[in-house]
């Protein structure tokens, strides 16, 4: 999918992104890329890190997220920022999707 002008959800094929956690990789570029994580209800994104910027985009659901030691309550419409390394994670409290955005890329995703 590398710089696929369209990318349709029906033609995506989820992976894991974790026990409870499905994650779709949309449209992305070498610089930027757009991730779909569908979490249930106690599902945890664990504690990391890495080298992107990301923002995530809370689409629906509620969410504990811990940013650099920080733990607050997101819900549908609410946005964060981790800037490259910052440590960040989050628990699931009510069923919902995450949408991120990478730069660059991940290319442990593809």
């Amino acid at each position: 999918m590398l710089d696929e002008r369209w990318v349709f959800h029906k033609d995506v094929t989820p992976g894991s992104g974790g026990k409870g956690v499905t994650r779709r990789v949309l449209a992305y570029s070498k610089d930027l890329m757009c991730v779909e994580n569908t979490f249930e209800e106690g599902a945890v994104g664990a504690l990391h890190h890495h080298p992107h910027t990301q923002i995530t985009y809370v689409v629906s659901g509620e969410f504990d997220f811990t940013i650099e030691g920080e733990t607050k309550t997101v819900r549908a419409g609410d946005t964060m920022l981790k800037l490259n390394g910052v440590e960040h994670g989050c628990v699931c409290k009510k069923a919902g999707i995450l949408l991120d955005i990478f730069n660059p890329m991940r290319e442990d995703f593809v």
